[in-house]
């Protein structure tokens, strides 16, 4: 009977152990777990925070790159040029209002008269890429957002938001330019609505050389 109830103790203290063994494994095995995901999400976060980092940084950047870098106007490149106007209508773009294309660049950014700020303007790419910021005087500043199949060489067109201004305001002359920044090829509305902001240009830049 001693030898049987001894075997029987033995027996439970060795699935005991078993089971001791088990559950430690078990604990060791989530412990791992959980050590791993929390690296992963330290890892993920600061993944994040950097790309936040990068995006801002990138922006600003951009912004920076708006802002003009002359104090006064003989310091920026002229180029003597023929500049006309237009607008959006069917006279000079062919299209009518409700077109798709009505009031749209080639740049894709939507047509803009700003008498304060910068104003999409359109010009030969090989001589004014896009993205040109300049200033045209008697008009202002404009971003050379547009082309157009009679604007070669050193032509300019500028846009007005009628007819009727097109002829009043402007007609057409031989005017110096002021080149403030040579563009990379593009323009975006965020672009636009930076240059526009108040911020882009130095409250004292003459308008007047």
């Amino acid at each position: 009977m001693f030898s049987l109830t001894l075997r029987q103790k033995w027996l439970h203290l060795f699935l005991l152990f078993i089971v001791v063994l088990t559950l430690a494994g078990m604990l060791a095995s989530e412990s791992e777990a959980f050590i791993e995901a929390d690296q992963l999400s330290a890892q993920t976060t600061s993944s994040s925070s950097i790309g936040r980092f990068d995006a801002e940084a990138a922006d600003t950047a951009e912004f920076t790159d708006y802002e003009l870098l002359f104090s006064n106007l003989q310091q920026a490149e002229t180029v003597e040029v023929v500049a006309t106007g237009y607008y959006a209508g069917v006279e000079s773009t062919g299209k009518h209002p409700g077109h798709p294309g009505y009031g749209i660049t080639y740049s894709g950014v939507k047509v803009r008269r700003e008498k304060d700020g910068f104003s999409t303007i359109a010009a030969d790419p090989k001589v004014f890429p896009i993205g040109t910021l300049m200033y045209i005087p008697g008009y202002g500043f404009g971003v050379v957002a547009d082309t157009g199949g009679a604007i070669k060489g050193k032509k300019i067109d500028l846009y007005f938001q009628t007819k009727d201004q097109v002829y009043s305001e402007w007609g057409k002359r031989s005017v110096k330019v002021y080149v403030l920044r040579r563009g990379d090829g593009s323009v975006t509305e965020v672009m636009m609505d930076r240059l526009n902001s108040g911020q882009a240009i130095p409250v004292d830049f003459p308008l007047t050389p």
